[in-house]
């Protein structure tokens, strides 16, 4: 049912509409913490969730190996302490599992959940210009009226599923790594394809060869990792990060990344001799420090970039045993070390010498399509399999938001706007669609060179700042100006421009969905920064922004 329809069946007697001040969809990290604010501020809301309980990303992402990459103790909320202190990780990166657990902590802590409803999905939303309301609906039939549409859906939630023409035509299970099914895939002694060797991909890969009787790899673009170091925390690890809660709480919102660590050295200030010395050491540390804060010039400078990109190369070349085959498919050549999204891996590499794992390399010779049997080569080469695993990855940023009708102003659709052009207000509204508050979305940060939980808690603070100053001034509608938001595309793109990233095709930009507008989908410019600019517009009054 469309949004019109759904009204003009109320007007003639259907299904009751409920009234609310604000909608939020999604009960992943920004979804809870979002409506416990509103809620805190005495508003009448409720979260949709497709998923059949709380955990975001951690609920569809139960595929083998799936764990953290941030280390769990700043992966957290920063506005309780009590509720930080209230949960205590078995180790420095949890698997899924225990991420799961700890979202329902989260959720019944906060008593959260009798505002919630779970398996059910927003299919439509539209503005109405003379209530100035949100009519929402979704797939039970239901019809929601809301002053406020706030998304909390997820960068990386619309996950690209149906890749290869003939996919329902294998007779094998076929089954896509966010919608591992809860109870699991029986994988252990059959022929398993996983297609896709990014983050999600090598978890799984390096998870199942053990299990499989046969494991084949076919790989298309080839990524730097990093080997992960993950020590089990006892009480007296689990003290130590809680007594940090002030530190963390301080500082993490101000860094560059959201995450605890930050560049400690200038490239030119070190002797050659210095920068071996410094990045073998944070190569021991067994996380994404290498990344994120080496040299913040590996991220500008093309030389800088190309010694840090063969320092790692020269690393992965060792535990590949200079295997020709392998380091030709695993290690990348045409692209510098961080401009992609960097996996941390145990193990990983190791994985390809065991007798039954085959690595197939697709740059030259793409995946065609899939028959009963399994998959097959555009070369004809048929590699038959029993279960058929797509680490696909996902139409980021936009699509969780484009998958649902939603029109603004003058019917205006944000499927089409963003299909033409991807903009955004600071990642926070998008001008012709008012009172559509967006977290996760593009031109902010959010997953690449971001913390997601720094970076959520500070996007819906902001919403939950503007809402509070709304009712304040009793007023009830908020919508950014069309200049403010070129203003705002142009600075993203002047940052984005002057790093390596912009330069680089990948997910970063929308380069893995056909069609999609090339934009750098994050913010760049540092988390830290990107907070200051908000908390400017903010103290300002929201200049640049129609308020009636």
């Amino acid at each position: 049912m469309t949004v019109a329809a759904a009204a003009t069946a109320e007007a003639d007697g259907g299904s009751a509409t409920r009234e609310l001040d604000a909608l939020v969809i999604g009960t992943g990290v920004a979804g809870l913490y979002q409506l416990h604010q509103l809620r805190e501020q005495g508003l009448r809301v409720r979260a949709y969730d497709a998923a059949a309980d709380v955990g975001g990303t951690w609920f569809w992402n139960r595929y083998p190996g799936a764990r953290f990459d941030s280390e769990a103790y700043i992966y957290q909320y920063l506005f309780s302490e009590e509720l930080y202190e209230g949960w205590s990780w078995s180790q420095r990166f949890p698997d899924q599992p225990e991420i799961e657990r700890w979202m329902h902590y989260v959720a019944d802590r906060l008593d959260l959940r009798r505002d919630i409803q779970f398996s059910t999905t927003v299919t439509g939303a539209r503005f109405d210009e003379d209530r100035e309301r949100w009519t929402v609906i979704t797939d039970r039939g239901e019809t929601i009226d809301t002053q406020f549409l706030v998304t909390c859906a997820g960068m990386l939630s619309a996950p690209l599923t149906d890749v290869f023409p003939g996919q329902d035509t294998f007779r094998g299970t076929v089954v896509h790594t966010s919608r591992w099914p809860a109870d699991g895939v029986h994988l252990d002694g059959k022929r398993v394809g996983v297609v896709g060797i990014g983050a999600t991909g090598i978890q799984v890969i390096q998870t199942i060869a053990d299990r499989v009787g046969h494991l084949t790899v076919f790989a298309r673009t080839p990524q730097y990792v990093l080997p992960m170091k993950n020590p089990q925390f006892g009480p007296e690890e689990v003290a130590a990060y809680k007594a940090r809660f002030p530190e963390l709480r301080e500082t993490l919102p101000r860094t560059f990344t959201g995450f605890e660590y930050e560049w400690q050295h200038a490239w030119a200030d070190l002797t050659p001799e210095q920068r071996r010395e410094h990045l073998e050491d944070i190569h021991a540390n067994g996380s994404l420090k290498l990344w994120l804060a080496s040299f913040a010039e590996m991220f500008f400078d093309e030389d800088v970039n190309a010694e840090v990109s063969e320092f790692v190369r020269a690393k992965m070349r060792e535990r590949l045993r200079d295997d020709p085959h392998l380091c030709d498919v695993l290690i990348p050549a045409d692209y510098g070390f961080g401009t992609h999204r960097v996996p941390l891996e145990t193990d990983y590499l190791e994985v390809y010498h065991r007798p039954n794992v085959e690595l197939v390399g697709l740059r030259d010779n793409a995946v065609s399509h899939v028959v009963p049997e399994g998959l097959v080569l555009a070369d004809g080469t048929l590699y038959e399999l029993d279960v058929l695993i797509l680490a696909t990855g996902f139409d980021a940023g936009t699509g969780a938001l484009t998958r649902i009708d939603i029109r603004g102003r003058g019917g205006r659709s944000l499927t089409e706007d963003w299909g033409r052009d991807i903009r955004t207000t600071m990642g926070l509204m998008v001008h012709g669609y008012p009172n559509l508050l967006t977290t996760a979305v593009p031109l902010a940060p959010s997953a690449a060179l971001c913390n997601m939980t720094t970076c959520l808690q500070q996007q819906t603070e902001w919403i939950s700042d503007l809402i509070r100053h709304l009712r304040a001034e009793d007023k009830t509608v908020i919508e950014p100006i069309k200049e403010t938001e070129d203003a705002w595309v142009a600075h993203h793109d002047e940052t984005a421009g002057a790093n390596l990233i912009s330069r680089t095709s990948s997910w970063y930009l929308g380069a893995n969905v056909p069609g999609k507008p090339r934009r750098v989908l994050s913010y760049t410019g540092g988390v830290g920064t990107y907070r200051e600019k908000c908390d400017e517009v903010a103290a300002a009054g929201y200049p640049g922004f129609e308020i009636r």
